[in-house]
């Protein structure tokens, strides 16, 4: 597949709108991104033309940033860009739009702290054909909840965060 790939810089224009679909939700708002270039006559910076661009994202990405942005907000926005026209009010209008793959704030401009999101829970299922141990059904971390298997990758991350946290 050919997409083509972005990477903005620029501020949150728009309240982020959070909606539940069928395939999961969506947070969708408009960034604006200023050129901003330096004017060796005048020895200052000068904004140029304001650019808009409605991104949208998906699942835990979209969930995430509508709990993390407000209007105003410096941020990174990298994803796939899809150019479309439309016909409203009987003129052809042109609406650019980035599909994200990944947001963060801009931290040029301020700082920020970041949280985990906790993640739900696998449930047990019936039909998998496994007989649980009485200390629980295998994989299962100790202490955890009943029925909750380990993923692996959280293994691996918690062991590397732990590393990190008591190397010398």
């Amino acid at each position: 597949m050919n997409d083509t790939t972005v990477t903005l810089v620029g501020n949150v224009a728009t309240a982020v709108e959070y909606r539940d679909t069928a395939t999961g939700g969506v947070a969708r708002f408009r960034f604006a991104v200023t050129a901003r270039r330096w004017d060796r006559e005048q020895g200052l910076w000068s904004d140029g033309p304001t650019s808009f661009y409605t991104v949208s994202a998906w699942r835990s990405l979209g969930a995430n940033l509508a709990a993390s942005v407000s209007v105003g907000e410096p941020l990174v926005v990298h994803g796939r860009l899809k150019v479309r026209e439309d016909e409203r009010d009987g003129q052809r209008k042109t609406f650019v739009d980035v599909a994200a793959l990944a947001v963060g704030h801009d931290l040029s401009r301020g700082t920020a702290a970041f949280r985990r999101a906790a993640r739900p829970e696998p449930e047990l299922r019936s039909d998998r054909g496994r007989e649980a141990s009485p200390g629980g059904p295998p994989g299962a971390s100790p202490g955890g909840s009943p029925g909750a298997e380990e993923d692996p990758w959280a293994v691996a991350a918690d062991e590397l965060t732990t590393r990190l946290v008591t190397a010398p």
